[in-house]
This record gives C-alpha cells, structure tokens and sequence, in this order.
C-alpha cells in the first residue's frame, strides 16, 4: 500500500500538519517547564508528561511513513500494522513512565520530603518562583488543549487510535496544568505535601491513559476484532459488515480483524467466487468510508 486512500489524503495531510505544529509548540512547553522547575515534583510530573506528549506525534509521523512504502519481499503485506505497532509503542511509554512518576511522588510523601519554592530576582525585583511556575503551567495548556480539539474529528475520520489518544491526552492536558498549579499555591501556603499530592494526581492519569491504550493496541496486534476508537467495544461498521459478507457468502465463516486502520476479512470454508463482489459493493455504510476495507480473501 504505497498510495494511502484518495478519501483521505486531505485528512492525512492535515493531521500531519497538526503534528508538526504538536511538536513544535509541545517543544516550546518543554523547554519553559524546565527552567522554571526548581525542586517541585508536580512540575517534574508536568514537564514529564508535557515530554511525553512528543511521543505520539513523533510515531505518528514514523508509522505514516511506513505506511506509504510498498510491499516487500521481507513484508509481502505492506505496512498496514505500522500505526498498531506505533499506537503501542506510545501507550507502552505512558503507562511505565506513570508508573515510575508514581513510585517517585509516593517515595517523597512517604518520606515527607519538603519541596522549597524561593524568590527570584528579576530586574532588581523578588518574585515568588511560584509565580513563574504557575505562568509557564499555564502556557503549557494553551496550545495542546487547542491543537487537541483540532485532531478529534480528523482521527475519527481516518479511524486513526494514535491521533485521537494523542487529541485525548491535550485535550485533558488543562487537568494536568490545574493539578499542578494547586500543588504547587498549596506549598505557597504551607502544605508540602501538596506537591506531592499533585504530582501523583498527574502520574495516575498517565498510567490510566497508558493502560487504556496498551489494551486496544494490543488487541489489534493480535488479530483481534476492530475496536471503536474510542472504547474496546467491537466496531459498529465492522459488526455491520460482518452481517453483509455472512449474507453474502451463507455457507462459509466469516472473520474480520482489524489491521491499523484498515479492516480484513477472511471467509472459510467455501470455494472462492470467480467475480466477487467490490469493497465498495459489500461496504455496508458511507461507500466514501469503504477505503476501509482493505482486504478480503477465501481459504478453505
């Protein structure tokens, strides 16, 4: 598959686009979190998680790439599982990286240790470090709960899981902003354990988003039914096109797989047909959407 779908060649180039501004102004964020950082873990949970969110742009692009070359004699099937491969890579990264934010904020509350939170000088002024903080935290919400509104229905278009946990992730990025602002006044005001509370707030949100997500990429690789993209429940289109191809083909067995964002469908048990009907023929919905249904094939 070295052309991608004429359907969604627009789509595609967009959600690029929208990558490369992700890792651009995600980037950005980096960089101010880590000067303004100091000893506070929910910033270092926030600047972690803000790293974190150039993982699922940088392997979208990757699997896209992939996804364009042709057939190999090495890969005979092209490349079609290049975005599952990509999608569990980044949900892999989320959920250990959660997982080590959380063993970090826990050991510090356990131990009680005191976050400080200093003045700065700036030109001849003190500011409160916590201030800065609290402006860089607020910039680093902006743009990806923005950009991340911008993805959503691009990702719903193209059936594509990497982009829409990816439009998830910003989406919900302000939780994140909040959670760390509060910790860090909470110190302001006296509470250490404030900061550490939050950032344990923000470590299990990267382990739920990474759990979640490992699932149905792992459910993929396996050649397990297509999901919806937003659940583990079984795909609508594919439940439906199951129904036309049994109704097609009353004597054999049907079974549908997903392969990234494409579907496949085996029959069993019948001879193959001389003419079998088209992709677009079987296609039980939008016939604009039948880009999806990349394979079928007949075995005995």
């Amino acid at each position: 598959m070295s052309k991608l779908p004429e359907p969604i060649q627009d789509d595609i180039n967009r959600a690029v686009r929208l990558e490369w501004w992700t890792i651009f102004w995600q980037a950005t964020i980096v960089v101010a979190m880590a000067f303004v950082m100091g000893s506070s873990q929910a910033m270092k949970s926030a600047w972690v998680e803000d790293t974190l969110g150039l993982v699922p742009a940088i392997v979208f692009l990757l699997a896209l790439h992939f996804e364009r070359k042709s057939p190999t004699r090495y890969f005979p099937f092209g490349f079609m599982r290049a975005n599952s491969l990509a999608f569990l890579i980044a949900a892999t990264a989320l959920f250990f990286m959660g997982g080590y934010l959380i063993y970090d904020a826990g050991s510090k509350l356990i131990m009680q240790e005191h976050p400080t939170i200093g003045p700065i000088e700036i030109l001849g002024t003190q500011v409160w470090m916590g201030w800065l903080m609290i402006a860089a935290l607020i910039y680093s919400v902006i743009p990806p709960v923005i950009i991340g509104r911008m993805k959503q229905p691009i990702a719903r278009k193209l059936y594509d899981k990497v982009l829409y946990t990816d439009s998830l992730m910003q989406k919900a990025d302000w939780m994140t902003g909040l959670a760390a602002t509060l910790g860090i006044l909470g110190v302001g005001f006296g509470f250490w354990w404030a900061d550490s509370v939050a950032a344990l707030i923000i470590s299990v949100d990267i382990v739920h988003d990474g759990f979640r997500a490992s699932k149905i990429a792992t459910a993929e690789l396996i050649d397990g039914a297509p999901r919806q993209i937003d659940s583990d429940a079984i795909a609508e289109d594919a439940d439906d096109l199951k129904k036309v191809l049994e109704k097609e083909f009353p004597d054999g067995t049907v079974r549908i797989r997903e392969t990234g964002r494409y579907m496949a469908a085996e029959v069993t048990g019948i001879e193959p047909p001389h003419n079998p009907p088209t992709r677009e023929e079987l296609w039980p919905g939008d016939k604009q959407e039948a880009w999806r249904f990349a394979l079928l094939s007949f075995a005995r």
